[in-house]
């Protein structure tokens, strides 16, 4: 019978030397000569105040690169960093066997603010001093992710309001109840239930008065509507995604297209895309040349940008929500929309009913009146109407007419409170000017256009697959805005570390 040498397994003594664990031409080791001997650390030392007296901290650069290295590998919690530290030869090696405390990285990420800004910036530099950054075109696109808040704390004043006079009722009446029963015998469990009970709602109605009283005023959103605020993060959102809603931020990213460096990366508490591009855009200023193009998808297409973008004269593409209806290329969409989403685990969704559309209604030639699809009139309800710059027209229901119809669940959108149909035909532009929106049409249907959206997606979807499939980023474990938005500038900076040690970083 053969006989092999054998295998141990278990616990064994080495000598073991730390700065040959870290090979070169790996991330690790990038990272530790980038720390080490180029970044400039010094806003992190001076928050230290520990010459003289108190205990001896633990040295900023090495927190830093076992934070750094923890995201490489998909690692966020906190105590799974502070296990590897003690358990992983290359978390031991990198950070010198410091075995810092969980609740000590924790404070790391949490208080870093500007200065992990800072040190964003200055890898940016070493990048474009390394030949990685073309500037020939930014790609931007963004990712919304829950964090440390609870959705269910979500609302606006009047609604926390409404709950603290419901809380208050209710802790009246188990008074008011307990005042009655003094005289008689009542059971002892059902008296503690009830005191715990009455704890627990005075507990929370104080506490929404509290910050009903620390926060006079509704959020309010870019167009002046009221948003919803959040009463553990008020500075998060509450966003509508493809997995449902979340209470998080938004992370938005600006991608060279040379070697997808990640030239801009901020956090934002709102899920509204449009308010998003030109924070970002104007953000990247320093690195633009006249000839640097930006591109986004149709989520931060609107008026208002394009204006922006051409009023600053940076050449910009960025489609409207129906350019893959004018593409061929997308002609067979429909068929794989039908596919279920293999990320996804929910139950599809109920298809909503259609409701007419102004197509299916009979306008008269004089634009006095229109037939609706029942056969019934619709009458004018003014002149010299304008949507979107469109001159237009606008016709009623008599509500005689449209409460008793039996096509009511066909004809509005909601039967229950909308008594009468509304509809308005578009009769032309007021301005025979075209607008941004038009002018951007034909250039993204052009074939350079075309090019130009391909090349964004392969510019910027491989960068977050990388930071949410292979870093498992899938939340933002903090609270605040400059909080979230340092985690997030982390995460890109480690990406942009990956792509100094992956193209051979050479000092």
């Amino acid at each position: 019978m053969a006989r092999y040498k054998p295998i141990h397994q278990g616990v064994k003594l080495l000598a073991v030397d730390f700065d040959h664990q870290i090979l070169p031409g790996t991330f690790e080791h990038a990272l530790r000569h980038l720390v080490d001997h180029e970044l400039d650390l010094e806003g992190f030392h001076q928050r230290y105040k520990n010459d003289v007296q108190g205990a001896a901290a633990f040295n900023p650069a090495v927190l830093l690169k076992i934070i750094l290295l923890a995201y490489s590998r998909g690692i966020i919690s906190s105590r799974k960093i502070e296990a590897a530290c003690r358990e992983n030869m290359l978390f031991i090696a990198i950070s010198g066997d410091s075995q810092p405390h969980f609740t000590t990285l924790a404070a790391f990420i949490a208080n870093a603010g500007e200065l992990i800004t800072k040190l964003f910036t200055q890898v940016l530099l070493i990048c474009d001093r390394q030949g990685l950054i073309g500037k020939e075109m930014f790609a931007i696109d963004g990712v919304k992710l829950p964090s440390n808040a609870s959705k269910e704390k979500s609302g606006t004043r009047a609604d926390f309001l409404r709950q603290a006079e419901r809380m208050e009722k209710a802790a009246a009446k188990i008074i008011d109840t307990h005042q009655q029963a003094d005289a008689s015998k009542t059971d002892a469990a059902a008296a503690q239930r009830e005191a715990k009970q009455l704890k627990r709602l005075q507990h929370e109605a104080k506490q929404l008065r509290d910050w009903l009283a620390d926060n006079p005023k509704d959020r309010q959103g870019s167009k002046g509507s009221i948003r919803l605020s959040n009463r553990t993060d008020n500075e998060s959102a509450k966003m509508a995604t493809s997995k449902g809603v979340v209470q998080g931020y938004t992370g938005v990213a600006a991608v060279d297209c040379h070697y997808q460096i990640i030239v801009e990366a901020q956090a934002h508490g709102t899920g509204s895309e449009q308010e998003l591009l030109m924070p970002v855009v104007n953000a990247t200023a320093s690195m633009r040349t006249p000839e640097t193009v930006i591109t986004a998808d149709n989520g931060y297409h609107s008026e208002a940008n394009l204006k922006a973008l051409a009023d600053a004269g940076i050449d910009a593409y960025i489609p409207d929500k129906d350019y893959r209806k004018r593409d061929d290329r997308y002609a067979d969409q429909t068929v794989h929309q039908q596919k279920p989403d293999p990320l996804s685990n929910k139950c599809p969704k109920p298809s909503k009913a259609k409701t007419y559309k102004p197509a299916d209604f009979q306008l008269a030639a004089d634009l006095s009146h229109c037939l609706c699809p029942a056969g019934k009139r619709l009458y004018r309800t003014g002149k010299n109407c304008t949507l979107n710059g469109y001159a237009s027209v606008r016709f009623q229901g008599a509500f005689r007419d449209c409460e008793p119809c039996t096509q009511r669940p066909q004809c509005l959108k909601d039967p229950a409170k909308t008594r009468a149909r509304q509809v308005t035909f578009l009769q032309g532009k007021r301005d025979d000017t075209p607008s941004h929106t038009d002018l951007m049409k034909p250039k993204i249907d052009s074939d350079l256009g075309k090019r130009m959206i391909t090349q964004r997606f392969a510019t910027v979807e491989p960068v977050f697959g990388n930071l949410r499939g292979n870093k498992r980023l899938h939340r933002f474990t903090l609270r605040s805005k400059a909080k979230v938005d340092g985690q997030w500038k982390l995460f890109c900076l480690m990406h942009n570390l990956e792509k100094l040690a992956h193209y051979g970083y050479a000092a």
